[in-house]
């Protein structure tokens, strides 16, 4: 019986509730994966006042890292920013001091309201997918960590979650967007 890498999946949903994307992949990650740990932030932490020495023993405890989280406004939601502007400190994960978590792998997990072929030079969205990723890959990069990719799944707005057809078509979206990101994951046991 090989070793199983230790999981982390962090949501950085500020409020899960309101997201059908997210949780459906969540919770098929959790059928998927019982041995795994899920750090619902939203759940822990509604007033952004995060517990750090808790959240880094997590990080330090998993050998790959899985950034769980829709895209607000170019970005991470502000939940999960500041969960990286709290707990990813000098020190703890860079500095001359900070190798915490060197050598884990980083995965991105992401939905955007936009459809995928929004993200283009001359689309809605003027630039490729992987041109907001930059923050994402350095972060791993100061951190020592490798940069495992990403899975994302566009056109899965929250605005469309009242019409019942749309609602079929991100539920199954979201379930194939676990699938892949499993295939991933499975790549790297």
């Amino acid at each position: 019986d090989e070793k199983m890498k230790n999981v982390l999946i962090v949501s950085g949903h500020n409020d899960l509730n309101n997201s059908l994307a997210n949780t459906i992949i969540l919770e098929n990650l959790q059928n998927s994966l019982p041995a795994a740990e899920f750090d619902f932030l939203d759940k822990l932490y509604p007033d952004y006042e995060f517990d750090v020495k808790k959240e880094q023993e997590k990080l330090v405890k998993a050998d790959i890292i899985v950034l769980q989280f829709p895209i607000f406004w170019y970005s991470v939601p502000s939940l999960m920013k500041k969960w990286f502007e709290d707990i990813f400190i000098h020190g703890f994960s860079h500095g001359s001091t900070g190798k915490a978590l060197a050598g884990k792998t980083l995965i991105a997990s992401f939905t955007t309201g936009s459809p995928a072929e929004a993200y283009k030079h001359g689309g809605m969205q003027n630039y490729t997918l992987d041109e907001f990723l930059p923050p994402l890959i350095q972060l791993a990069a100061i951190s020592g960590m490798n940069w495992g990719g990403y899975v994302h799944t566009g056109g899965v707005s929250y605005a469309s979650r009242n019409n019942e057809a749309a609602q079929k078509e991100i539920k199954e979206k979201s379930f194939q967007h676990a699938q892949r990101l499993m295939e991933k994951l499975t790549a790297l046991f």
